[in-house]
C-alpha cells in the first residue's frame, strides 16, 4: 500500500498508482518469421517495385528488439536488406525509410493497451503499424491505404 504525508489528492495517488502498474510489455529478444499474408498487395501499396515484390514474399526475417522501458531499437535482417528503426514511445520523429521506399515520414509510436502501434504521416495514406505479443508469438500488422499484411514471428532466442 501507498502511504504519503504530502498534499496529494485521491486522484493523483490512483493515477501515479496505475502508471505503476501498467509496465510496458517486454519485447526484448529474436524473432524469426512464421507466417505473412498479404505481404505483396502491401508493398503494391507503397510502390515498391515488381521485382523487389517478388523477393520480398520469399524472405524470411528476422526481427532484434532491444527495448529499455519505452525506448525501441527494432533490427530487421534478412538476406536482401536490413533496417534498424529507433523510436521512444510517445514521441513523434522524422523517418526517412532509406532502402524501403525511400519516403519521408512523420512517425508516432504509441502504446494501445499492450500494442505497439506507429502512425506514419506521409504520402501515403492510412500507412503504419502494430506489434504485439500473444504467449510466444510475435504479430505485426502493416497497413497503408486499403493494404493490410498480417506476419506472425516466432521467438528465436
Amino acid at each position: 500500500m501507498l502511504w504519503c504525508t504530502s498534499s496529494l489528492d485521491l486522484a493523483t495517488l490512483l493515477k501515479f498508482r496505475a502508471h505503476r502498474t501498467n509496465m510496458p510489455v517486454d519485447f526484448t529478444g529474436k524473432w524469426e518469421l512464421e507466417s505473412s499474408e498479404n505481404l505483396e498487395n502491401y508493398l503494391k501499396a507503397l510502390d515498391i517495385d515488381f521485382a523487389i515484390r517478388k523477393i520480398a514474399v520469399h524472405l524470411t526475417p528476422i526481427k532484434t528488439f532491444i527495448q529499455d522501458g519505452d525506448n525501441f531499437v527494432i533490427k530487421t535482417q534478412s538476406a536482401f536488406k536490413s533496417y534498424e528503426l529507433r523510436f521512444a514511445v510517445g514521441v513523434e520523429k522524422e523517418e526517412f525509410t532509406k532502402g524501403f521506399d525511400n519516403r519521408m515520414l512523420k512517425t508516432l509510436v504509441t502504446w494501445e493497451g499492450d500494442k505497439l502501434v506507429a502512425i506514419q504521416k506521409g504520402e501515403k495514406a492510412n500507412r503504419g503499424w502494430k506489434h504485439w505479443i500473444e504467449v510466444d508469438k510475435l504479430y505485426l500488422e502493416l497497413t497503408c491505404e486499403d493494404a493490410v499484411c498480417q506476419q506472425v514471428y516466432k521467438r528465436k532466442d
